[in-house]
């Protein structure tokens, strides 16, 4: 059970339910993280405005959504990891390439480049050196790029921890976490 409301879009205010509305269209539901964050109109128009913006930035999806399941298995957000499998295989991805990039490896090097450092944010809280930026500008990263990566981080992090701090119940098919390391 959720340790917040989950808000329905006919219940809310009219903002939150232009923003709910949208959702909906985009996923043909509104997936209980969205019903979450909607007890807040800022948490939830910055939410889907973040998604918004980094689902045609330069990295691409099938990337994106790769990086979000490394970084959901890291924070083990079983709700975030199950909803961008799906995601992710409907970017292009195949089960074991979301499998691969949940544990942060891929058979690609620069794929492969990409989740080591999102990983390296997360578990270094973003101390990073200079080696962890020439490392990625080497896979053939530039700055567009790595600042888009940090990006899907922050974002990451955000759903994650709403849905870990909030117990949002996983209203996608369950992918389990891999064993803590």
């Amino acid at each position: 059970m959720s340790r917040v409301q989950l808000i329905n879009q006919a219940d809310t205010s009219p903002n939150r339910q232009a923003l709910l509305a949208q959702i909906h269209k985009a996923f043909g539901a509104t997936p209980n993280m969205f019903k979450a964050v909607a007890n807040s109109s800022a948490a939830l128009e910055s939410m889907w405005g973040s998604f918004g913006a980094l689902s045609s930035g330069v990295l691409g999806a099938k990337l994106g959504e790769q990086i979000a399941v490394a970084i959901a298995d890291r924070n083990r957000c079983e709700y975030c990891l199950a909803a961008h499998t799906v995601l992710g295989q409907g970017a292009g991805a195949g089960a074991e390439e979301m499998s691969a990039a949940q544990a942060g490896r891929s058979t690609d090097p620069k794929t492969a480049a990409a989740l080591a450092f999102a990983l390296k944010v997360v578990s270094n809280r973003a101390q990073l050196s200079d080696e962890d930026v020439s490392e990625l500008r080497a896979a053939g990263f530039n700055d567009e790029h790595i600042v888009e990566i940090l990006a899907h981080v922050a974002l990451n992090i955000f759903t994650n921890y709403i849905n870990v701090a909030f117990d949002v119940p996983v209203d996608f098919p369950k992918v389990a976490l891999n064993p803590v390391r």
